[in-house]
């Protein structure tokens, strides 16, 4: 219910009207909406009693094609602005500060730019910049050809050949290169067929080169006025002080109001579509067709309309017992389920997708047939009411849970109200989900509610797209060559002057990209901003421990809003090579599984009406001393609301102690799952790939993390899942985890509570029988392999895009030059890597870093265009540090950097984890608050010492994950090549 009051701490600036006001209790804040007078501009603000503060501006953006224009501007306008002209303040500020978050987001509909902080001056900074970026941006040309896109000659001879560069055009060019990415894009383009979200936002390399430096400027001339946008914050600073700033740095010089860019809905189809298309696949071997298919729905505005396309996806996608994500696992037409399954609310109209991948072309109207008939019998004969509450109570419990353990709680708050925001629909509704789930309890009594949804939703609805995307391992090349062709035909067209025009320009960015910057007109914070005391977690608290029959119980009382989290940690059994490279599947079919008499569906339906989700994960850190030594734990979590905590540590207990391994197809069903998750992660995770590659020969642990995951874990389960073809190779495989199981049972484990403290004493009461009957034998701990092999490999892929890594062997965390490593590769970065990988090299991030379980130096490059000159920016960014004195400014700016990262806030039960944690591997407090002292001691000449110790050039270990058409190149770098 909206206030008429305003509480003094949300008062208004006299520039600003306020609309609303409005308790939100389950968020433990409090909501109040604002609208400038003049320009019409909505001021959004969450009032919690949180000192991470959160900001961000939006604006709403709608591009009318693929040439990226939006995702551009989103890089251009972080380039120097009116207050701050100095080239790229936005990575500037990143050094120059103790944010929480810094970032950019392009959405399909809109632009935002947020930032969060936990200190005053820090916060105060950030948003000069980030106003001052958003509303007066230079917009310069060579930013946009830098950032955006550019012709050069590849060489300095005259007949040289054109080659496009760009940031976003080569980031788009990874991008572009998942499956996922791909699928996505496709479906909307044919949903959406006639307004923005037909086109990618992104950016569509092939169309990216015909984006011009005008288009650019009528682009933010048309988008990036307070008309249309939304400021939006979180936090314990006042309005009143948040308006003063806004009014004063920004919106004081807007005296009219611009015309509203606005959205529309698609026009309707009369009939379903079928599409046929390609992509580029990962490896040739096996089925890789997806097949998709996709319908669009209602507003997304309409709160009513919104949850209950959410509960039929829950209905029919929740688990594994759920009725179509049941019928997309066990078919025999793919090997899994699409992982574009759901609902999507993002835009202004939604979509429900649903599909299969790992098939073949010809399945696809057996595949839309079968999905069909599925939702045909759902509507014919309903679902059980239980599986429909426990989809609400999936609802109440992420409604509940506070975050803020990865983005900043306050952060993933605001960006779940931004769109209905932008979409001239009520944000409340989304933090404030009880009215609505009130309804759907109410409606869901009646019998026919779903069915019925089903029916007008999906069955009835003739806008629907069958999306057939079939593997084509010639397209990467048959792109290349039309890339080359069209430049070609560009070069063939160019007079003199227009050669000398891109030679000028060339020149003129690497003089501008050379440039030092002049810092000092932007503001900072310093190292005297930074707490001396390393931070205490849940204030330090000394953990109480008591006995549950053999096993220690550490518990944390934490301010959890009505939520009980649960950690069961098992010491790593001493696994065979074989057992370890098995490990990722053991711990997916962990809790997918039957247990006791109770098969995976029913046990799948428990889990969805009492908990969070259960989970089994590996945890393993190289100890503070020894390279080749390490601890590693088995970690089963899951979390419940506190009034299920008892019915959740029963299904724990029969989950772990009584898992089931009969369930052979499923574990086909399982692995398949995996290996396309796995595979999938390569575009996005290329750089930690090639990383791990680098570095597996450093410690044990690396060696070890390496047998089972990485490259060549995702080799190995390409293999695994070729070789269990059959119900035989099936039940031999089921045995083998099976044995894992009775090791893992055999070995010493203790548990983890964390709740407020009246459920804690509960939850201790509910433990203790079923603990007192369990005990622990006395199986040999892990023990850690041993790698000393030299590292200098490609491993080729259908990417389009280049990551690269080398890596040269360091020491443990605990060891006294670490300090020195953490800031060196900050250090290189700032001063060398980031102008040479990304603003000249066109990659979309680069850099470098010390790992303290891998105990190595490592540097990267993401999504990069280029191989050889790469792996020589490494080098050189050595002979740039050598080669001149260190200020001991740039020493500073990594080292808040670092501070920021120490001192990052997190969730609540986060807090307690991470203190568990640290404690069970060996990091005390007073070993932190050790680092701690020592960061703030460093000096420019331990910089240098450690790099000279360390990063020499007969240490280097070097992996790459390049484009099969790179294979010659590597070749010639003398590059030992590896295929997954």
């Amino acid at each position: 219910m909206a206030s008429k009051s305003v509480p003094s701490a949300l008062s208004a600036h006299d520039a600003f009207e306020c609309l609303r006001v409005v308790e939100l209790p389950h968020l433990q804040a409090t909501f109040a909406e604002y609208r400038h007078r003049v320009t019409g501009a909505r001021h959004l603000h969450l009032a919690a009693d949180n000192p991470e503060n959160v900001f961000l501006v939006a604006f709403k953006t709608m591009p009318e094609d693929s040439r990226g224009v939006a995702h551009i501007l989103e890089h251009t306008a972080l380039c120097g602005s009116e207050k701050y002209p100095v080239r790229d303040p936005f990575f500037l500020m990143i050094r120059r500060s103790l944010n929480t978050f810094m970032n950019a987001f392009t959405a399909s509909d809109w632009t935002a730019y947020p930032f969060a902080s936990t200190n005053k001056q820090d916060f105060d900074n950030l948003l000069s910049v980030y106003l001052d970026a958003a509303f007066f941006p230079h917009l310069d040309a060579l930013d946009f050809a830098q950032e955006g896109i550019r012709r050069e000659f590849a060489s300095a001879d005259d007949d040289a050949a054109l080659v496009y560069k760009g940031v976003v055009f080569n980031e788009m060019k990874g991008a572009m290169s998942s499956a996922y990415s791909v699928l996505y894009e496709t479906v909307n383009q044919f949903l959406f067929p006639t307004t923005t979200y037909h086109n990618n936002s992104g950016g569509d390399p092939a169309h990216i080169p015909d984006l011009t430096h005008d288009d650019l400027l009528a682009f933010h001339r048309r988008h990036y006025h307070p008309s249309n946008a939304v400021f939006m914050t979180f936090g314990d600073e006042s309005v009143l002080s948040l308006q003063t700033r806004f009014q004063a740095q920004a919106l004081a010089r807007f005296d009219d109001v611009a015309t509203p860019v606005l959205g529309r809905d698609e026009k309707r189809l009369v009939a379903p579509l079928c599409v046929d298309t390609a992509y580029a696949p990962e490896s040739v071997e096996g089925p890789q067709t997806h097949h998709v298919m996709g319908w669009l729905l209602g507003s997304a505005s309409d709160t009513d309309a919104r949850f209950e396309a959410h509960l039929l996806s829950g209905v029919l996608l929740e688990n594994s017992a759920s009725p179509l994500r049941a019928a997309l696992e066990t078919s025999a037409l793919g090997q899994a389920p699409s992982g574009l399954c759901g609902v999507d609310d993002n835009s202004r109209e939604m979509t429900f997708l649903c599909g299969l991948e790992g098939s073949e072309p010809e399945h696809a109207a057996t595949v839309e047939a079968m999905i069909l008939a599925t939702l045909t019998q759902v509507a014919r004969d309903g679902v059980p009411l239980a599986d429909v509450e426990a989809v609400l109570h999936q609802f109440e419990l992420s409604q509940r849970e506070i975050g803020g353990d990865s983005y900043p709680y306050g952060l993933q708050l605001l960006l779940n109200g931004l769109s209905p925001a932008l979409q001239e629909a009520d944000p409340v509704a989304v933090w404030q989900v009880e009215p609505a789930l009130a309804r759907l309890r109410e409606l869901i009594k009646d019998p026919r509610f779903v069915p019925n949804l089903v029916q007008k939703l999906l069955l009835d609805n003739p806008h629907r797209v069958r999306l057939t995307l079939r593997p084509d391992a010639h397209l990467s090349a048959r792109r290349d060559a039309l890339e080359a062709s069209q430049l070609a035909a560009e070069r063939a067209q160019l007079t003199p002057a227009d050669c000398a025009a891109i030679r000028e320009q060339t020149e003129a960015l690497l003089r501008r990209q050379n440039e030092a910057p002049n810092t000092d007109v932007l503001p900072k914070v310093t190292l005297a901003d930074v707490p001396v005391q390393a931070k205490a977690l849940t204030d330090e608290r000394a953990p109480v421990f008591s006995t549950l029959a053999e096993h220690p119980l550490t518990r944390y009382a934490q301010g959890t809003n009505g939520l009980y989290y649960q950690q069961i940690v098992i010491d790593l059994p001493a696994f065979s090579p074989r057992q370890t490279q098995l490990l990722p599947l053991y711990t997916t079919v962990f809790a997918e599984l039957g247990a006791g008499s109770h098969d995976y569906k029913a046990l799948q339906q428990r889990q969805s009406a009492v908990t969070g989700g259960l989970r089994m994960s590996l945890s393993a850190r190289t100890t503070r001393t020894n390279a080749e030594q390490a601890q590693a734990h088995l970690i089963v979590s899951g979390k419940a609301l506190s009034y299920n905590q008892d019915a959740f540590q029963q299904l724990v207990d029969e989950s772990l102690f009584a898992q089931r391994f009969d369930e052979t197809a499923r574990i086909g069903e399982l692995l398949a799952q995996l290996k396309g998750r796995l595979e999938g992660s390569i575009t996005g995770q290329g750089h930690a790939l090639a990383m791990g590659a680098a570095s597996r020969s450093m410690s044990a642990l690396a060696a070890f993390q390496q047998r089972h995951g990485g490259l060549f874990g995702i080799r190995f389960l390409r293999e695994l899942h070729a070789s269990a073809a059959t119900p035989e190779a099936l039940n031999a495989l089921a045995q083998e985890l099976a044995a894992m199981h009775q090791l893992v049972l055999s070995m010493p484990r203790q548990l983890l509570m964390i709740a407020e403290p009246e459920v804690l004493t509960q939850a201790i009461e509910s433990a203790q029988p079923l603990w007192a009957m369990r005990r622990t034998g006395s199986a040999e701990p892990m023990t850690w392999p041993t790698a000393s092999e030299r590292v200098n490999e490609a491993w080729l892929t259908q990417t389009q895009v280049h990551f690269c890594a080398r890596a040269y062997p360091a020491v443990p965390s605990g060891h006294a030059d670490a300090p020195a490593l953490m800031a060196l590769g900050g250090i290189l970065r700032n001063g060398f890597l980031h102008r040479a990988i990304r603003e000249q090299g066109g990659a979309y991030g680069g850099g470098a870093s010390y790992d303290a379980n891998s105990c190595a130096f490592r540097f990267f490059s993401y999504r990069d265009p280029r191989l050889a000159e790469t792996l020589a920016d490494f080098d050189a960014s050595l002979d740039w540090l050598h080669s001149q004195p260190l200020p001991a400014s740039a020493l500073e700016e990594v080292l808040l950097g670092l501070f920021a990262d120490l001192d990052k806030p997190m969730s609540p039960a986060g807090e307690a984890r991470q203190d568990f944690h640290q404690q069970l591997y060996g990091r005390r407090l007073a070993d932190r608050q050790a680092l701690r002292e020592k960061l703030l001691t460093l000096t420019p000449e331990d910089i240098v010492r450690v790099a000279r110790e360390y990063l020499q050039p007969e240490l280097a270990h070097t992996a790459v994950i390049a484009p099969m058409a790179a294979a010659e190149q590597v070749a010639a770098l003398g590059m030992t090549i590896q295929k997954l």
